[in-house]
C-alpha cells in the first residue's frame, strides 16, 4: 500500500498499529517484520492525518478564551488585568480587533500567552 486512500483503510491502519504497538520496543531491531510493518503503517497514518484531519493553528482569541477558561477568569475580570474595558475584550474574544503592542505585553505577563502567539 503506497497511500492510506479511504476512511476503512485508515481505520484498519490503525487497528493493525494496536496490534503491532505491544510486539515492538526500543529494544527491537529495526529489521524485524513487524517493527519495518509499523513504521511504515505510522508513516502512512501520519500522511493520511495531515491530510484529512489537519491541525489548525488557533486564533488569538481563541488562545485568549483557553487561558481565561484554565485560569478561571471573565471577561470582566481580564479587562480589570489589563486595565481596559470589558468591550475592548469582548472585540479581542470576537476578532474585531487586535491587542495594541502594549496589552499584548500584558497578555503575555498577566495570562502566561507567549509573545510569538500573541504578535503572529
Amino acid at each position: 500500500m503506497a497511500e492510506i486512500k479511504t476512511e476503512r483503510q485508515y481505520e484498519k491502519s490503525l487497528e493493525r498499529i494496536e496490534e503491532l504497538l505491544p510486539k515492538v520496543n526500543n529494544e527491537t531491531s529495526e529489521y524485524n517484520k513487524d517493527f519495518v510493518e509499523l513504521d511504515l503503517l505510522s508513516d502512512l497514518v501520519a500522511e493520511y492525518e495531515e491530510k484529512n484531519y489537519p491541525i489548525v493553528k488557533p486564533s488569538l482569541a481563541e488562545i485568549i478564551r483557553l487561558r481565561m477558561a484554565e485560569l478561571g477568569i471573565t471577561q470582566k475580570k481580564l479587562a480589570q488585568m489589563l486595565n481596559v474595558s470589558p468591550s475592548r475584550i469582548s472585540e479581542y474574544l470576537n476578532g474585531k480587533s487586535e491587542p495594541t503592542l502594549k496589552i499584548a505585553r500584558q497578555l503575555r505577563n498577566e495570562l502566561g500567552i507567549d509573545a510569538d502567539i500573541i504578535l503572529g
